[in-house]
């Protein structure tokens, strides 16, 4: 039985990571003019502010409004620009237009953030369990939108031809590219999955129920495939021969005129890539990233082997250190790095799956708007596993389901090979 004395720690404990989450987002719009906060660079990108004042109106609609008793809403026409797609909370601004809204400014966004930050740090300690579980989630909620705040921000510096870097990268330091893939068995037979809400502390809906999977006798690769790899896939020819590819992914290909993973450029000879810390030459021996489902399937057909299922991956992955790996830990550039040796199923790139998202057994949705968070998304989506390095550090689990559509890659998308045995 929980005493006092164990509900004021568990509160203190969220008060700090809570804190600690909203501190981040701030430091990663810190660099930011008005303008760079404002911009919205294609339909699948959000303005940095609005990502900031969409995750505060997330706080003060599902906690402070419905929890805490004589709230008065910030400012009572903002709902309306800040709601994303919880349909049960009515009319919204269209996702298309956001980068339009040239008011409210940063700064009165920024001084919103603050304002909901002290009235829920103040009302935190008299807050439900159940009240206390959606901080939580928004805590994770917001943990996502850095991710996204990250990779729409290099979107919309991508299409400037200044090709300004967001902050200074690392020196680099040569590093040896790796060897030939080594092959690892997987896991065979009955493997349960999902998440288990008795031995974990949070998990989105979509990861459970946990259930059993059958996995037939395959291996995977011990790390993501790199850049260099990826060059001999362009240099054969990849992105020309229809013989790899899905007949919707041949259709984009050609389409958009797709010839290399997004951000790249052959300048001179020499392919080099966009980040946060401006353009610089592509580095062979780091995990490749910005790939869409259709080119990772399409490569995996080139080099005779195949995506792994999600339950493959997790069933491998759930050996390892979910913290490890390269991961987000504060503001500043952020990219893929070659890895240290060893399997690494964690952080740099969000590894896609050859599984559709849809629901596990049993899957039921929460009660509610929260109830929208995932499951009506289950749809003509593909499964990413294993997190990014704008990913952050804490947010991601074994039983994690990203997921995006086959064609989307502006995130740090990459791919992990598997075969059949």
């Amino acid at each position: 039985m929980r005493t006092e004395r164990d509900v004021l720690s568990a509160s203190s404990a969220l008060a700090s990571r809570f804190a600690a989450v909203r501190a981040l987002s701030a430091d990663l719009v810190a660099p930011l003019s008005d303008a760079d906060a404002t911009i919205q660079s294609m339909d699948d990108a959000s303005p940095a502010k609005w990502h900031l004042a969409h995750t505060t109106w997330f706080f003060e609609t599902f906690l402070l409004r419905d929890h805490v008793a004589g709230y008065r809403l910030f400012d009572s026409r903002w709902p309306f620009l800040f709601n994303s797609y919880y349909e049960a909370e009515g009319q919204r601004h269209a996702r298309p237009r956001r980068g339009m809204l040239s008011r409210p400014s940063l700064a009165e966004i920024l001084r919103y953030r603050e304002a909901v930050d002290a009235a829920l740090l103040a009302a935190l300690p008299d807050l439900s369990p159940a009240a206390q579980a959606l901080v939580e989630l928004g805590c994770h909620h917001e943990q996502q939108h850095q991710e996204l705040l990250l990779t729409d921000i290099l979107h919309h510096f991508s299409i400037n031809p200044l090709e300004s870097a967001i902050w200074s990268g690392s020196p680099k330091v040569p590093v040896a590219v790796p060897g030939p893939i080594q092959w690892l068995d997987g896991v065979t037979g009955p493997a349960d999955i999902g998440s288990a809400t008795t031995s974990q502390p949070f998990a989105f809906d979509c990861e459970g129920p946990r259930h059993t999977q059958l996995l037939h006798p395959h291996a995977l690769a011990d790390r993501t495939v790199t850049n260099g790899e990826w060059a001999a896939f362009i240099a054969d020819g990849g992105y020309r021969d229809s013989r790899h590819w899905l007949s919707d992914g041949w259709a984009w290909v050609q389409a958009n005129a797709v010839a290399a993973p997004l951000y790249w450029e052959q300048r001179d000879g020499v392919w080099t890539r966009f980040g946060l810390d401006g353009r610089r030459p592509v580095d062979p021996a780091a995990p490749v990233t910005h790939v869409s489902f259709f080119e990772a399937d399409a490569y995996a057909s080139w080099a005779g082997a195949r995506l792994p299922t999600e339950f493959e991956w997790e069933a491998a992955a759930a050996r390892h250190d979910p913290n490890g790996g390269n991961q987000l830990d504060r503001a500043g550039a952020v990219e893929p790095r070659p890895s240290p040796g060893g399997p690494a199923f964690f952080g740099d790139v969000w590894e896609w799956t050859g599984s559709a998202y849809r629901p596990y057994p049993g899957f039921r949705a929460a009660e509610g708007a929260v109830g929208e968070y995932n499951g009506k998304f289950m749809s003509g989506q593909f499964v990413l596993r294993g997190g990014s390095c704008a990913t952050p550090r804490g947010h991601v689990r074994a039983s994690y389901r990203n997921f995006f559509y086959p064609h989307q890659r502006w995130q740090f998308t990459g791919v992990r090979l598997a075969r059949d045995l």
